[in-house]
C-alpha cells in the first residue's frame, strides 16, 4: 500500500506554481484526456502554441482571466510509489493567510524560486511560515533555470540564499531542485541540460520523504465535540446512555485507562470507546470515536480528555506567536475571540511583544501588528484552556483569532515563541 503524503505549494506570484503542480499530474499521467483536451482547447484559444498545464489547476474563470490564483486548489494523485493530497496556495501577498491554511496540515511545502531573481520577500514570508508551522520537509524547486540556459552557477546562488534562509528560520530539512516547469526539466523526469545536478527529481524527492511524525506516538489528547446524552424514546439500553464524541487529536486511548478531564481537573477512567460500527478495545489518532467514562462528570464540548499522567497544564495567560490575516491592525487592548481544538474563548491581546523581520528573522519591536505580519503576542482569556507549546504538540498547540463581530478568521497562531524554539532546537 503506498503513503500519502499532504502536500503544498507556494511562492511569489509568477514564479510558476501552478504550472509546476500542471507538469507534476501531466507528466505522472494524472490527467485525464478530457480534462487535458479541455486545458489543450483554452490554450489554443488564448494563441498558445503548446498547452498551458497551469490550466490545470487554476479552476476558477477569475484566475484565468487574470493568470495568478487566488484561492487554494486542492488536487488529488498517485503514483506507484506514493498518493498525494496537494494544496497550490497563491502568490499574492494578500493571500498569504491562504498560503497558512495549506500549509497547516501539510506533511511537506514546495516553495518554489524563479532563479533569476532569487528570495524575494514573500518567499522568505512562506519560509517562515513553514518554520512556524513546523512543516516537516520543505522542497525549494529554483524554476526558470532554461531561461538562464540552465547555468549551474546561478542554481548555486539561489540555493546559498535557501540554505542561510533555512539557517536563520531553523528549518531543518530543505532541499533544493533545479527545475523548468515549462519543459519538464527535473519534475517527473531528469533532463540531460543539468548533468552536474545528481540529486533526485522533484517528483522522486516527493515519493522518497519520510512521513512525517505520527501523532499516535504523542500523549492522549481528546478534544470533545459534542455531548451525547440519554434520548426520550430511545431503546431502553440506550436510555441512560452517555458519551463524548470527537476524534483523537493525539496518542491512544485504552478502555480502563485513567483519564483526566481538562479544564475542570476531574480525573475518571475510560468504560467504552463506541463507533458507528461497534464498539473498540482502543482508539488511536485521528479516528473519531465516542468515550464513555466511569463517573457522572459534567463534560461539554470544547473540553479535552487527556491521559491522566501527562495531562496539559490549564491557564488563562497565553503567550504565542502568530501570521496576523486581517487588513485591520492587531494592537493592544484588541478584544477577540480564541479557537483552541474544540473550545471558543474571549480574549484580549494585552502585549504585542515584536514582529518578525523577514530578511534576518529577528524579532523587531512593534506596537501592532499589519496584514500578513508574523509576530509575537500576549494574550489574557476570560476562561482557561489546556494550552501546550506548539513546538512539543501541533495539534493542541495550534489556535485560531477571530473577529467576534463577523465571525472572520484575524490570525493563525502556535502556543509559544515557536521561531526561537525552532531555532534552538537546530
Amino acid at each position: 500500500m503506498s503513503t500519502l503524503l499532504r502536500l503544498a505549494t507556494a511562492g511569489s506570484v509568477d514564479d510558476g506554481k501552478s504550472t509546476l503542480v500542471g507538469r507534476l499530474l501531466y507528466d505522472s499521467k494524472s490527467v485525464l484526456a478530457d480534462q487535458l483536451d479541455s486545458v489543450e482547447r483554452v490554450s489554443k484559444d488564448r494563441g498558445l502554441e503548446r498547452a498551458d498545464l497551469a490550466l490545470l489547476t487554476d479552476g476558477l474563470r477569475a484566475e484565468r482571466e487574470q493568470g495568478i490564483t487566488i484561492d487554494v486548489a486542492y488536487r488529488y494523485f498517485a503514483t506507484a510509489n506514493r498518493s498525494f493530497i496537494l494544496a497550490d496556495c497563491p502568490g499574492h501577498v494578500q493571500y498569504t493567510r491562504n498560503t497558512v491554511t495549506g500549509a497547516s496540515t501539510a506533511d511537506a511545502i514546495v516553495v518554489l524560486v524563479d532563479v533569476r531573481k532569487g528570495l524575494l520577500e514573500q518567499t522568505s514570508r512562506h519560509l517562515a511560515v513553514a518554520a512556524l508551522l513546523r512543516v516537516p520537509h520543505v522542497v525549494v524547486v529554483v524554476n526558470k533555470i532554461d531561461l538562464v540556459d540552465y547555468d549551474r552557477a546561478s542554481y548555486e546562488s539561489v540555493e546559498c540564499q535557501v540554505a542561510d534562509a533555512a539557517r536563520m528560520l531553523g528549518l531543518p530539512d530543505v532541499h533544493t531542485v533545479p527545475v523548468s516547469a515549462l519543459s519538464g526539466a527535473n519534475v517527473v523526469d531528469r533532463s540531460d541540460k543539468t548533468a552536474w545536478y545528481d540529486g533526485p527529481t522533484v517528483l522522486e524527492l516527493l515519493e522518497e520523504l519520510p512521513q512525517a511524525d505520527d501523532p499516535v506516538h504523542e500523549f492522549f489528547r481528546f478534544p470533545v465535540q459534542y455531548v451525547i446524552r440519554p434520548q426520550t424514546g430511545a431503546a431502553e439500553k440506550f436510555r441512560d446512555y452517555r458519551g463524548y464524541a470527537g476524534q483523537v487529536a493525539a496518542g491512544v486511548v485504552n478502555r480502563g485507562d485513567p483519564v483526566v478531564i481538562l479544564p475542570s481537573g476531574k480525573a475518571t477512567t475510560i468504560v467504552g470507546i463506541d463507533t458507528a460500527d461497534g464498539e473498540l478495545t482502543e482508539a488511536f489518532a485521528p479516528q473519531s470515536v465516542t468515550l464513555r467514562l466511569a463517573d457522572d462528570i459534567d463534560v461539554a464540548r470544547g473540553d479535552l480528555i487527556a491521559a491522566a499522567g501527562d495531562a496539559p497544564e490549564v491557564t488563562q495567560d497565553i503567550d504565542g506567536t502568530v501570521a496576523w490575516l486581517s487588513d485591520r491592525p492587531l494592537v493592544p487592548g484588541t478584544r477577540v475571540v480564541l479557537k483552541h481544538t474544540t473550545r471558543t474563548v474571549q480574549a484580549v491581546v494585552k502585549a504585542v511583544g515584536g514582529k518578525l523581520n523577514l530578511t534576518t528573522a529577528d524579532l523587531e519591536p512593534a506596537e501592532r501588528l499589519e496584514l500578513n505580519d508574523i509576530g509575537h503576542v500576549t494574550l489574557r482569556l476570560a476562561s482557561p484552556i489546556a494550552a501546550e507549546q506548539y513546538l512539543m504538540a501541533r495539534r493542541t498547540g495550534a489556535f485560531l483569532l477571530i473577529d467576534g463581530h463577523d465571525g472572520g478568521t484575524l490570525a493563525a497562531g502556535m502556543v509559544g515563541d515557536a521561531l526561537l524554539a525552532a531555532r534552538a532546537i537546530e
